[in-house]
Order: structure tokens, then C-alpha cells, then sequence
């Protein structure tokens, strides 16, 4: 089994912080009851880019299930269908992310298409599949509810991810020397 890093376990702390943050406060209300859409997905493609797949998945469960503890409610205010989706997103990310090489300073066009079209297909699955299906086993929710709310978490994750996600990666891909370049060659 491979072991985190302190700074992979700092980056899940601050990331499932910022998600709750973004997720909780920044949050722009949708017209479907309880769906929001949700700045914090681009923050969670972004760090399961740089820092893994299992970062990922933390980031998202921790920090979904902090929002919804927040909330209180029924089940402990938890929704567990939603946050198991949102870690099984930052999972999908981390994992497509793989092939990117953020660190080293490249983010080009191909790299925009691939990270977008691989988050685009973690949306769909995660909150036009994983989502409705465990509301309808895990809360016996009504389907009607479940295809307008996944319909439109799915959509405003897609389009807020390809913003805010593609802005940080590229940003981030940016502030990172270029592998082959001189500075990188002073760092070593």
C-alpha cells in the first residue's frame, strides 16, 4: 500500500475545508429543491489532478459530508447517496487525471479536452447514476425528483468544473517550470 505524503495530507485537509467552504457559502441556489450549483467541483478536479485519486475521493467525502452535517436534518443531516457520488467523482478525477502533468508545467489544449471531457463522463456517472440510485435504495426516494435533481447537479457541476476546474489546473500548470526548462534544472 502506498503511503501519503504530509503534503497530500495537508492538501486533503485543506482541500475537504475549501469544499466545505465553497460548497457551503458559495454555493448559487438552483430552481430544483435542494440542488445547488456547486462551485466546488472545479476545486476537487483540480486537487485529485495534482494530487491523486485517493485524495480525490477524501476531499469529496469528507468535505460533502461536512456541508451536509452543516445542514442538519434527517440522518444526521448527512445525505450519504450524495457524498458517496462526490467522493467517487474526486476518485474518477484523480484517476483520468493521471495521464496530465500539472507539475510540470504542462496544461495545453489536448490536456484542457481531456481533463474536461473526463470530468464531463465522472459528472454524468456520479449524479446522473451513482446519486439517484443510492437515494433510491439507501432514502426510497421518489424517481420523478431524482432525474431533475441529478439533471441538474450534473449539468452545473459540468459547467462550473470546466471554469473553475480548467482555470486552477491551468493556472497551477503555469506556476510550475516547464520540465526541460532552466529553471527546472536550478531546482534539481
Amino acid at each position: 500500500m502506498k503511503k501519503f505524503s504530509v503534503k497530500t495530507i495537508v492538501a486533503i485537509g485543506i482541500g475537504a475545508a475549501l469544499f466545505f467552504v465553497l460548497g457551503r457559502f458559495v454555493a448559487i441556489p438552483s430552481p430544483i429543491p435542494n440542488t445547488n450549483i456547486s462551485s466546488q467541483y472545479g476545486l476537487l478536479a483540480f486537487m485529485a489532478a495534482v494530487f491523486g485519486p485517493l485524495a480525490g475521493f477524501l476531499i469529496g467525502l469528507i468535505g460533502h459530508a461536512l456541508i451536509d452535517f452543516s445542514w442538519g436534518g434527517s440522518f444526521g443531516g448527512i445525505w450519504w447517496s450524495w457524498v458517496i457520488a462526490s467522493a467517487v467523482c474526486g476518485l474518477i478525477m484523480g484517476l483520468a487525471s493521471k495521464k496530465l502533468d500539472l507539475s510540470g508545467g504542462r496544461f495545453n489544449g489536448k490536456d484542457i479536452v481531456r481533463f474536461n471531457v473526463t470530468q464531463i463522463i465522472a459528472n454524468i456517472i456520479c449524479w446522473g447514476g451513482i446519486a439517484p440510485a443510492l437515494d433510491v435504495l439507501i432514502y426510497h426516494e421518489p424517481t420523478e425528483k431524482l432525474v431533475a435533481q441529478g439533471l441538474m447537479a450534473g449539468i452545473g457541476n459540468i459547467v462550473t468544473t470546466a471554469i473553475i476546474g480548467t482555470l486552477l489546473c491551468l493556472a497551477y500548470a503555469k506556476s510550475r517550470p516547464q520540465k526541460g526548462s532552466l529553471e527546472e534544472e536550478k531546482d534539481a
